[in-house]
């Protein structure tokens, strides 16, 4: 019998950092760790290296170890406002602690020391005026960057730490159900059976809808989340150039005059790239990334306009909407990434390869087939994208330009929100869930956050409890 002291499901962030704590309060747990994915050096996107998509099923851009973090453009939100929900099950201050820990934490294996928008600037207090006079609402979130290829390096650290240090990891091997007697955890189920008291679902995006399924079978209480669906904005760098220079990613809000939706701007990637996410589904969706290195720059910025969908009873498929939106845009692109130019979506007409050759922005993703979004989203989200970016040339004169360059779909496929005690323990007794899969966190560092608090729950319930932090940064 192949028993545990602790099974984590997922090598995405939240699970790196439960095993790290773990190790880091030097108590001895046997820590067994199952990942769907590869190991990180074996983690190549051949669409990345050489420009041909091999349609690798797990996609290595978003399985295998540290998730989606490995190829991510690796922003650390130093921020108790956005990234996730964390705040609903710890107080302000304990999250700000938290946020300077693991923050710290990412310092010691060699992230980028600079954060971004913390000097009050000209070009700051400029940006505050023109967005309030847009009737729009700026986030004010310092900001580390760590860079693709930065991202890479950090968690093949990390990785080689973990294995290292005795933390068994078996890739390619994902979990496919859980054994559960008598209202307990007992186990899982993946190439064999393992047993373990204690297990942490961490899955992470990729899982979301696989930790759902979970859910019903065992009858885990959740609540309706959210799924946001947009496009992915592409314009020369003049257009945005200082404002990346001050606070690197303008978080913006924006409550739309006709329907009263929430859209927001995220991911911005100065000099960054497009790219191509795929899903074991099938689905092709729109992201972006940017590196550190000069070396890798282009002239172009992205970010993505998401409008924020939620629902309300009888319907609780939220995943499976923004799915069926992703699904009919790869089947007018051929399973593809859509490309318009924004004057061809403002007049209802089809982009073509020739009005997009004479374009003075040149796309960053060279296989987006030009089409026709307007086919794809419902009148309302396409609304809301327009006057999402009509308000934001007031802040960013020139975004409005027909040679602005929209990329779809983008679709953030955020579970619907487990229910859990303040310990992230489910009704399961002994099954705790953790990160974006679960409806928890949105994004990188909060993620690696919730993975630090469950270890020391676990530390805590093994009458061990944590190290105080020794040498903590100073509080941002």
């Amino acid at each position: 019998m192949k028993r545990y002291d602790v099974i984590i499901a997922g090598a995405g962030p939240s699970g790196i950092f439960i095993a790290l704590e773990l190790l880091r309060s030097g108590m001895k747990k046997k820590i067994l760790i199952l990942e769907k994915g590869k190991p990180i050096e074996e983690r190549h996107c051949f669409k990345r290296e050489n420009g041909v998509c091999r349609n690798c099923r797990p996609c290595n851009i978003t399985t295998g170890f540290s998730g989606a973090g490995a190829y991510s453009d690796g922003k650390l939100i130093l921020s108790t406002e956005t990234g996730g929900f964390l705040s609903e099950y710890v107080d302000d201050e304990e999250l700000r602690e938290m946020i300077s820990y693991v923050d710290s934490i990412y310092l010691s294996y060699g992230a980028d020391k600079k954060v971004y928008g913390l000097e009050e600037t000209d070009v700051l207090r400029k940006l505050r005026n023109r967005v309030i006079q847009s009737n729009l609402r700026l986030v004010e979130s310092p900001l580390r960057h760590i860079g693709t290829e930065k991202c890479y390096e950090i968690y093949s650290v990390i990785q080689k730490e973990l294995l290292d240090r005795g933390v068994e990891i078996s890739f390619r091997n994902p979990v496919n159900d859980l054994i559960v007697q008598d209202g307990s955890v007992v186990g899982v189920v993946a190439d064999s059976e393992y047993f373990s008291d204690r297990v942490i679902l961490a899955a992470g995006r990729e899982g979301a809808g696989w930790m759902d399924q979970l859910c019903k079978k065992y009858g885990i209480q959740t609540r309706v989340g959210g799924v946001d669906i947009g496009v992915r904005i592409e314009v020369r760098n003049e257009i945005m150039e200082e404002v990346n220079r001050a606070v690197y990613e303008s978080k913006l809000i924006y409550y739309t005059p006709t329907f009263d939706d929430r859209v927001r701007t995220f991911c911005n990637n100065p000099s960054g790239f497009v790219a191509t996410e795929f899903y074991d589904s099938g689905l092709a969706v729109v992201n972006g990334h940017s590196y550190k290195g000069e070396e890798h720059k282009t002239d172009n910025t992205n970010f993505a306009v998401l409008v924020s969908n939620y629902f309300t009873d009888p319907f609780r498929e939220p995943l499976e909407y923004g799915k069926y939106i992703a699904r009919l845009a790869n089947m007018l692109s051929g399973g593809k990434v859509i490309i318009q130019r924004l004057g061809d979506f403002r007049r209802g007409r089809r982009t073509t390869s020739a009005r997009l050759r004479r374009n003075n922005i040149v796309p960053s993703l060279d296989d987006a087939v030009p089409g026709d979004l307007s086919l794809v989203f419902p009148y309302r989200i396409m609304l809301d994208i327009k006057e999402m970016i009509q308000a934001l040339d007031s802040v960013f004169p020139g975004i409005s330009s027909d040679e602005t360059l929209l990329y779809g779909v983008e679709v953030k496929f955020y579970s619907n929100i487990i229910s859990v005690k303040r310990n992230f323990e489910t009704a399961v007794n002994g099954l705790y869930v953790a990160g974006d899969g679960a409806g928890i966190t949105r994004g990188l560092l909060q993620a690696s956050i919730n993975g630090v608090m469950i270890g020391r729950e676990l530390l805590k319930a093994w009458g061990f409890g944590h190290r105080k932090n020794t040498n903590p940064l100073k509080m941002l």
